[in-house]
């Protein structure tokens, strides 16, 4: 069907420039891809190649919760599916996706439906991060400990300010994914180069899985090779 040619056409350019993380985080001090890198990407690309990408949402769930301060946020999660659908002769792939975002105003639906678009996009088009794919350019001595364990029931990434938990969750991706390519010595780096509070690593914690927990204790447990 078309419809994989399309995909593939994007992929192929997408390789090569990648989305570059030039969005700063300064509070974690790292850089990360939003929603409008995506979008400025993929638009040109999909237009180029014949690709329309239509959402379309199956279910929603919103919650009220408090702060650590005493304030207010919206929690939303969407499940949602995205048509890849062929302008050439409609044929269409299905990919389905899960958003979650928090706002202590009335954006927090519209965030979580950026989150699972973004994820979406990436993972069908194995976005890279950038053309030379986040070469690495430097080693740090890292020194990190497993967070404590929290209490049963409560939502450490919830806990957190709500600028803050994108950017926790892009994280957490990439050193899934750093980890997934056999690399947990450069997850652990990368770890080590957002100087992560305590409240912070542990929200980071809950969202990793437990191959990539493993992975990352193991590779602080390594002995650091000095290079000359």
């Amino acid at each position: 069907m078309s419809v994989y040619k399309a995909i593939n056409a994007v992929q192929a350019d997408l390789a090569k420039t990648g989305i570059v993380k030039d969005r700063r985080n300064a509070q974690q001090g790292y850089n990360f891809r939003g929603i409008d890198d995506v979008y400025n990407a993929l638009a040109p690309l999909l237009a180029k190649h014949g690709l329309c990408i239509l959402p379309r949402i199956l279910s929603r769930d919103s919650q009220e919760r408090q702060t650590a301060k005493g304030g207010t946020l919206f929690y939303v999660a969407v499940e949602a599916e995205f048509d890849f659908v062929c302008a050439e002769d409609g044929s269409k792939h299905v990919v389905r996706t899960f958003g979650e975002a928090m706002d202590s105003g009335d954006k927090a639906t519209n965030k979580a439906m950026s989150a699972a678009y973004k994820y979406a996009a990436f993972q069908a088009f194995a976005i890279p991060t950038e053309a030379d794919n986040d070469a690495d350019s430097s080693t740090h001595e890292v020194a990190a400990r497993a967070p404590k364990h929290r209490p049963i029931g409560e939502d450490p990434l919830g806990q957190l300010p709500a600028d803050e938990q994108e950017s926790i969750r892009d994280l957490a991706m990439e050193v899934v994914a750093l980890v997934r390519d056999k690399t947990p010595n450069k997850a652990v780096e990368c770890l080590h180069a957002a100087q992560l509070e305590p409240e912070q690593k542990i929200a980071l914690w809950s969202l990793l899985d437990a191959p990539t927990r493993s992975a990352i204790k193991t590779a602080e447990k390594a002995p650091q090779l000095e290079t000359a």
